[in-house]
């Protein structure tokens, strides 16, 4: 049971890599289109309308094709068979092993998310916390230039542009990255050597008493 589940996770990966990379082009620019039309199609209709109307779009070639299958059966031009049989006989349920799976996914990706805000937001790291201002400072200016179905559409497009642009130019990619990692590391060093000298020295530890001398015992008795 543990190897099929395995399997059929590393078959739903393939096939999302497949997408991505456009290996089978005419899957991936019909994925891409439907995601980018239906996107763009939120800007003008609600979502209630673009599902209604889809679905009348679907029932309106459906239901003619059954029909008319259902007459080729009266006549006797037809089996008698379902047009969309192999449709039905598809097995989308989920099994009670994915729905725990799929449930102790969810439960692990918040309590991470929750965890992470919390240190970031009561300072366990210095500059952890100044990286999420910045990036909450930059966000703001998106917000004002553009809404979420503008970002989702932005991150679509370059899920299906920037894979592919990796593979054709890797080199080129790999060395900007470098530069840019090294010149990130480096600003880092000098933000982290600034913190620490702008922290205030340490206490000075107490002296130790000195120890009591002979003559000094004689005396006391």
């Amino acid at each position: 049971m543990h190897d099929s589940r395995i399997l059929r996770d590393k078959r739903r990966h393939e096939g999302v890599l497949d997408l991505l990379y456009w290996r089978d082009v005419g899957t991936t620019g019909l994925v891409f289109t439907g995601l980018v039309v239906g996107l763009a199609c939120l800007f003008q209709l609600s979502a209630i309308t673009i599902l209604s109307n889809l679905g009348l779009g679907i029932m309106a070639f459906t239901l003619p094709v059954c029909l008319l299958y259902k007459t080729m059966t009266l006549v006797r031009l037809s089996d008698g068979s379902h047009p969309f049989q192999s449709y039905l006989d598809e097995d989308r349920t989920l099994t009670d092993e994915d729905t725990v799976r799929i449930a102790e996914q969810i439960v692990l990706l918040i309590a991470t998310a929750v965890t992470e805000l919390k240190r970031l937001f009561f300072i366990d790291s210095i500059m952890d916390s100044v990286k999420f201002v910045v990036f909450l400072y930059l966000l703001t200016y998106v917000g004002i230039q553009a809404n979420g179905l503008t970002l989702l559409m932005t991150g679509v497009i370059c899920a299906f542009s920037l894979p592919l642009l990796y593979k054709l130019q890797q080199q080129r990619i790999d060395k900007i990255a470098k530069a840019i990692k090294k010149l990130v590391e480096k600003g880092t060093e000098i933000v982290d050597l600034v913190i620490s000298l702008a922290k205030p020295p340490p206490a000075p530890a107490p002296a130790p008493s000195p120890a009591p001398t002979a003559k000094h015992k004689q005396k006391t008795k």
